[in-house]
């Protein structure tokens, strides 16, 4: 099931998409006395962080991990950690981190991530909350259109080689995604507009279309959107 939230602005997307996850995060400590989130990386999530910094909330007993990594040091400009560090962890007291040690030769740091989510949900994860984003090509967490990955419905995470970046990622797969109880995706950007309309109404195909895999197989999806990046979806959305 979809859900499509449409605002005027990247920062209200933001902002809303940041209110669905602590309200999760509040419900599942309720019920269960801990929560988790896996966190993706970029500049609109930034966003979300600080407002989330900003807010009246107990995240002692919340669990922090990570959608995907760049193999890279930890205090490196590009590190997902090293941002969500700077925004969020540097202004509340949390739980748990769980980082991606994305300074590890990439085999050894997927072999670690795999070994850090078996640990804390001992077996496989599943997450109160993952949260998303949207490349311009489609690609969400780091499955890049024609990763083989994709079509990985048994494993928890991967290290991949991107060939269009020349580099490679660590990642959470597919059933480690949509295995949580709820999957928000945060997308702002004219540049997201044509890409969200291929997913909704194109026939599926994730390996040329990623985040088909989330949009047609995920139990509860909510989309926040800004005014650019709904531009193309169908009026019915």
């Amino acid at each position: 099931m979809n859900h499509f939230h449409k605002f005027e602005t990247p920062e209200e997307a933001a902002h809303a998409c940041a209110a669905t996850i602590l309200a999760s995060l509040k419900e599942a400590i309720a019920l269960s006395g801990k929560a988790s989130v896996a966190f993706s990386g970029g500049s609109t999530p930034r966003m979300m962080f600080e407002y989330m910094a900003k807010q009246d909330f107990d995240w002692s007993c919340v669990h922090i991990f990570w959608v995907d990594e760049r193999c890279v040091p930890l205090d490196h400009a590009d590190s997902n950690y090293r941002m969500t560090k700077e925004s969020l962890l540097d202004h509340i007291q949390v739980g748990g981190v769980h980082r991606i040690q994305g300074e590890l030769p990439p085999k050894d740091a997927a072999a670690q991530y795999r070994n850090e989510l078996n640990q804390f949900f001992e077996g496989r994860p599943s997450f109160n909350v993952v949260h998303l984003g949207m490349g311009a090509d489609a690609h969400t967490a780091s499955l890049f259109p024609g990763l083989k990955e994709i079509d990985d419905f048994s494993g928890t995470a991967a290290n991949v080689w991107v060939e269009k970046l020349g580099k490679d990622r660590i990642t959470l797969l597919p059933k480690s995604i949509l295995d949580a109880e709820r999957i928000v995706v945060l997308a702002a950007g004219k540049d997201k507009a044509e890409p969200l309309q291929k997913v909704v109404t194109s026939d599926y195909n994730p390996l040329e279309l990623p985040i088909q895999f989330v949009h047609r197989s995920g139990a509860s999806v909510e989309w926040y959107l800004d005014q650019a990046a709904a531009a193309s979806l169908p009026d019915s959305k």
